[in-house]
């Protein structure tokens, strides 16, 4: 457990594990740290695992202006830049994945590897609109309606049938933490930060080994978005969890870990048949 500071603002992080490729690891909007709690024992088994709450997240300190993803790409910098290592892998998931491209287009001589998952290279004007209906909601301030409006979709039908004990669970502990205004007040601002987010004409740049991470179910982020990423990032890899909705790590944490470990742990020498 570990922080720095960020254009004056207090950005919380941790490392996990000794020895390894060292691999950061960025959240999604809702997520934080914290969310990554039982895949640490996987990822920093082999590897060195370092999470960051983004500004405006988990434990890190939270904004009062408005903002755009260059904020989250400067703390991602600076963080890299603190860390002892040439290079890192990074993997990035929905809002995560956002910031990963923005940043290998910045600095592509400090990653050794690039995976996202569930993400896009820009917000579509669907998107946005979703985007504005959580906002809408969140201004309520009624946790319950926000829960409601934004996590179902996030999974699939299946996962959230077969695991609805699971779900139940997810909602008694969001619904309390989604009904305090600062938590609220700081999802209306990451979500509006990925408002004007548009790299399609950028991410060409990218010339990384990249894992593309896409699910059959995501109704977030259609496989369509990440079909672009892969056309447009050339060399790139792209495999899909079939019966996955948005939220991949937790609905098949195996395939997930499996996946994110794999890409991280190659060589670097190309694999001759």
């Amino acid at each position: 457990m570990a922080e720095f500071f960020y254009e004056g603002k207090r950005v919380y992080y941790e490392i996990h594990g000794d020895s390894g490729e060292p691999l950061v690891i960025l959240n999604g909007i809702m997520m934080s740290t914290a969310s990554w709690k039982s895949f640490i024992p996987n990822f920093s088994r082999n590897n060195i695992v370092i999470l960051v709450d983004f500004l405006d997240q988990g434990q890190s300190e939270r904004m009062t202006e408005s903002y755009d993803h260059s904020l989250q790409v400067g703390v991602l910098e600076t963080l890299i830049d603190l860390l002892p290592y040439e290079k890192v892998s990074v993997m990035g998931i929905s809002y995560g994945g956002e910031i990963a491209i923005q940043y290998a287009v910045k600095r592509p001589e400090r990653i050794r590897r690039l995976i996202l998952a569930n993400t896009a290279c820009r917000t579509s004007d669907w998107l946005r609109k979703i985007g504005d209906g959580w906002n809408a909601v969140a201004k309520t301030g009624i946790g319950e309606a926000y829960y409601l409006t934004t996590i179902p979709v996030i999974y699939s039908t299946g996962f959230y049938e077969r695991e609805k004990a699971w779900m139940d669970r997810r909602e008694g502990t969001l619904i309390p933490y989604f009904s305090r205004p600062d938590v609220l007040e700081s999802l209306i601002r990451l979500t509006d930060s990925s408002r004007d987010y548009d790299y399609t004409d950028r991410v060409g740049e990218i010339s990384l080994p990249t894992l593309i991470i896409s699910c059959s179910e995501d109704g977030l982020v259609p496989p369509t978005e990440q079909i672009m990423l892969h056309e447009r990032i050339k060399g790139s890899h792209y495999v899909t969890i079939n019966g996955s909705g948005h939220a991949s790590m937790y609905e098949d944490p195996a395939s997930f870990c499996a996946l994110v470990l794999g890409f991280t742990n190659l060589l670097d020498d190309p694999i001759t048949i």
